[in-house]
């Protein structure tokens, strides 16, 4: 059993026991106090419940709402109520002794009804406030969406580098071409161009010259 629920358990039982002692000291006070105002007998044993009953059904019902974790605002009737029920319980209990004089039992039978009030005002907040705590944080992720995390922030709003480009490839060297070789790519491509009506390749020159296929580029550039 969680820490929680003993101590909600622990504030419903003492608020029971406090109720029921009020109803055991109000029960014999009020019908007293009924017989002594002349209340028919039949009657008189009814008061009491009546007012205790209606004390006991309102500390379960706020009980239960405060659990529920419902507001202060929204069970004002019936606190209000409580409170009113708490009031009468009080006058009844004490009324039969000062009547009669004896204050010192009135001063005693004032103590259960005195304690059922504080406990009907102070046991619902407790209650709630034992929910409010026990009840888990959920994050808001309408909050979320607006305050990103801040890594993320971070890395999003990070300047951009420019990374350095590549160093070009180094050039290469000039190949030479021969006086005489470049006579006769010249006449190999006239030949290649009468014959066939379209201007010779490096490959084709690579091919009918025997080369190297950068000295055909090189000749081929020449002519």
């Amino acid at each position: 059993m969680t820490e929680d629920r003993i101590t909600q358990r622990t504030i419903t039982a003492v608020m029971i026991v406090i109720a029921a002692l009020a109803f055991v000291f109000s029960f014999g006070n009020v019908w007293s106090l009924a017989l002594r105002l002349g209340v028919p007998g039949p009657i008189a044993p009814l008061i009491a419940p009546m007012v205790d009953l209606s004390v006991v059904g309102l500390l379960v019902a706020l009980r239960y709402l405060s659990l529920r974790g419902l507001p202060a605002d929204q069970m004002t009737a019936a606190t209000r109520l409580m409170h009113f029920s708490g009031l009468l319980t009080l006058a009844l209990n004490v009324a039969e002794p000062i009547v009669a004089g004896h204050y010192g039992r009135a001063a005693v039978d004032a103590v259960a009804p005195l304690l059922l009030l504080g406990w009907g005002s102070v046991g619902p907040q407790l209650l709630r406030a034992f929910h409010t705590v026990a009840r888990p944080a959920v994050p808001d992720p309408v909050l979320d969406e607006i305050d990103p995390q801040p890594e993320t922030a971070t890395e999003t709003s990070r300047p951009s580098v420019p990374l350095p480009l590549p160093a070009p490839a180094p050039a290469s060297p000039a190949v030479k071409v021969p006086e005489s070789l470049l006579t006769e790519a010249r006449s190999i491509a006239t030949s290649h161009h009468t014959e066939h009506g379209e201007p010779i390749t490096a490959a084709q020159l690579k091919t009918r010259l025997g080369i190297g296929l950068p000295m055909a580029t090189a000749l081929h550039a020449a002519l």
